[in-house]
């Protein structure tokens, strides 16, 4: 059976879908930019996580793979983005060494999410449980998403610096910077909660 898709950074989200589709007898089982492929499976046999790469350099992404691959789960690389053209490059500057400038001549464009399949045994399912490692992870989505803030807020400046009025390139970039509010705000309520949770622990 096969689904197209587009779920974006709504990383939850998609993660609630697949994991639905699993509880209702659907297998995942191939991925392309908007197309997922699904096969006939026993209901809630597998559990799904999607992890998010995109800070990672590419040797880095393929070694935490095959890390994860090695611990027994499948894993798949998923997009973002939707790009079907050669020969883009794209700087993240929230990223670590190495992960800042992605292209997708063999690079890591186009590879910023891991989608893990682990087989339903009744345990816990977690890709990162150590507190520091949460908290890290947090803040590198939550820097993704504030750089594109920052991006909205500097295009709105430009605008209404060049042209002092109201104009239509002012209200989307307002309203994109506004709606980006919300995610900047979830994964820093996790930071702060993770945060304060390593410091009740030590």
């Amino acid at each position: 059976m096969r689904k197209y898709r587009y779920f974006g950074a709504l990383l939850d989200t998609q993660e609630k879908w697949l994991n639905k589709m699993a509880s209702n007898g659907y297998k995942f089982i191939r991925v392309e930019k908007l197309l997922y492929e699904f096969e006939k499976c026993q209901p809630n046999s597998y559990v799904y996580k999607i992890d998010f790469v995109a800070s990672k350099s590419k040797s880095k992404s393929e070694d935490y793979k095959s890390f994860l691959e090695g611990l027994g789960y499948k894993v798949f690389y998923k997009n973002i983005n939707l790009n079907y053209s050669v020969g883009k490059i794209r700087v993240r500057p929230w990223a670590e060494k190495g992960g800042r400038v992605a292209t997708n001549m063999g690079g890591t464009f186009n590879k910023e999410l891991l989608i893990v399949e682990k087989k339903a045994d009744g345990k816990p399912f977690e890709l990162h449980t150590d507190l520091e490692d949460k908290i890290s992870y947090a803040k590198t989505i939550r820097n993704s998403w504030l750089t594109l803030f920052a991006l909205c807020i500097f295009i709105f400046a430009l605008q209404f610096i060049d042209k002092p009025e109201i104009s239509l390139g002012i209200i989307v970039a307002l309203i994109i910077a506004i709606l980006l509010l919300f995610p900047i705000s979830l994964y820093q309520r996790q930071v702060i909660k993770y945060t304060n949770e390593k410091r009740t622990n030590e």
